[in-house]
């Protein structure tokens, strides 16, 4: 028997199973119904229903638009291992096994997935299809405490419990290349594929020159219209240090609005340049002659919801906010656990380099973009916020959004105080960031923040996934091990 919904055609939602467990509420179902009548009057025939897995890859199935309403009644299951794979893709937990998953048990079994109806989306470059994103759940209902989407909507709830909400911006960098060789052939397939041969589709280090920015236009338009039709609200396009690296720039909303914003970027990227025979890649310091590292700097500010009022404004020059003070001292203090939710690949750490515009120490700074947090804040200026420069554009959105509330709420409950401003942040004596992702695992085993506040099951979750990466990578033989080794001794 099939598992995908079937169809009703005059379905009531408040009947459906979802809303009798709660998962789908009265907005909801008024949004969902609202949806059902845009995808009959826009003639869409498919809806990519999806959710975005641990490491921010999109995930799911694809149903018929006359699936639809059944969608919204009973939501869809999906095999649980889709949450438990490594960057491989290689399940990482003993699904088989008497010890069994932390989602179903033993059998690999089925979990559930959750319409939100605000995630809705027409893909512009293919009009006939949708995107619909889904909360995660155990099949009786309960909440996976480890899915991404989760995970941010409990840090949130923490922060509205207080009367607050976090306003966040994003700068996200990633490359451009035209693909050469797809790899598509037989042997390349595996855990992980072969990935593509590329070459450049324009000169590095021309830092926001228009000449390239020209070269690059019909792609870059493309992918700006595409941007702005989703609803993403796209601020600039810009031209990077590296070859083939631009920066897509994102006006100020809440963070769970902006880490699916994040993602659908991501993702969007990725599917129009593969279409126009290009690859696009969050990774952050691809393999290629003379490339640059790839940052995500993400802007955040603290908002009293009464009032509207930024709690990160200043009184006077060259001050902080208690407020201020003390998440930015939170953000520094959990700073090397954190790296494995905001700096979760091998390859992330090697962009912690000095007088790159990276940070590579623990500190913050006024304006100063060698430094982790960069503070930019005056008296009167609404916009006062701090930027964290420490993220890598291939980290999960939700994890990363959670990472900062959690550990800037533990800084103002503790009184922290973030103390003076580096002037020389690559020739400090602050501690550094962590070198590896097993020192980032070392760091966040040492930690309690996020055992006591997401608990033992996300913990361990991300651990299994983030371990079984590193032990992969640490028993591979390099190329930079062969041409050392092999000829000399």
């Amino acid at each position: 028997m099939s598992d995908e919904p079937s169809h009703d055609p005059a379905p009531d939602l408040r009947n459906g199973r979802l809303a009798q467990l709660g998962l789908l509420d009265a907005a909801a179902q008024q949004r969902a119904g609202e949806i059902l009548e845009t995808v009959e009057r826009a003639g869409v025939e498919t809806i990519r229903v999806v959710f975005a897995d641990a490491h921010g890859v999109l995930r799911g199935k694809t149903i018929l638009a006359k699936a639809l309403p059944s969608l919204f009644k009973v939501g869809l299951r999906a095999p649980s291992t889709l949450l438990l794979k490594d960057t491989s893709g290689r399940t990482a937990f003993p699904v088989w096994s008497a010890e069994g998953s932390p989602v179903a048990g033993t059998g690999a079994g089925d979990m559930l997935m959750v319409p939100a109806p605000e995630t809705f989306r027409i893909l512009p470059w293919a009009p006939h299809s949708a995107w619909l994103f889904c909360d995660l759940a155990f099949t009786d209902g309960s909440p996976i405490p480890f899915a991404p989407r989760q995970v941010l909507k409990a840090a949130l709830s923490r922060l509205a419990s207080r009367g607050w909400s976090l306003t966040v911006g994003l700068e996200v960098e990633f490359h451009l290349f035209r693909s050469t060789e797809p790899r598509l052939a037989h042997g390349d397939s595996g855990m992980p594929h072969r990935p593509p041969e590329t070459e450049l589709l324009a000169p590095g280090y021309q830092f926001l020159a228009e000449g390239v920015y020209d070269r690059m236009e019909p792609v870059l338009d493309e992918m700006r219209k595409a941007a702005c039709d989703l609803g993403l609200p796209l601020r600039s396009v810009e031209i990077e240090m590296g070859p083939g690296q631009v920066e897509f720039v994102f006006d100020p909303a809440d963070a769970l609005s902006h880490a699916d914003n994040m993602i659908m970027l991501r993702a969007m990227a990725k599917d129009l340049a593969a279409r126009r025979g290009l690859h696009a890649s969050f990774m952050c310091r691809p393999r290629i002659d003379g490339g640059a590292s790839a940052g995500w700097h993400l802007h955040q500010s603290l908002v009293e919801m009464a009032t509207g009022r930024n709690l990160f404004v200043p009184e006077t020059e060259q001050t902080l906010t208690p407020e201020a003070s003390g998440w930015i001292a939170g953000l520094l203090a959990h700073a090397e656990a954190s790296c494995i939710l905001t700096t979760p690949t091998v390859n992330g750490y090697k962009r912690y380099q000095p007088f790159q515009m990276a940070p590579d120490r623990v500190q913050w700074g006024r304006d100063n973009r060698g430094a982790m947090i960069r503070a930019l804040m005056e008296p009167g200026d609404g916009a006062s916020r701090i930027e964290n420069r420490v993220a890598e554009p291939a980290a999960n959105p939700y994890y990363v959004f959670a990472a900062q509330i959690l550990s800037g709420l533990d800084g103002i409950d503790r009184g922290l105080d973030a103390g003076p401003p580096a002037e020389s942040p690559y020739t400090s004596g602050a501690p550094r960031l962590p070198r590896s992702l097993a020192d980032a695992l070392t760091a966040f085993h040492a930690s309690s923040l996020y055992r006591t506040e997401l608990g033992p099951e996300f913990a361990e979750f991300i651990v299994t996934l983030k371990q079984a990466e590193w032990d992969r990578y640490a028993t591979a033989v390099s190329d930079w091990e062969q041409r050392e080794y092999f000829g000399l001794l």
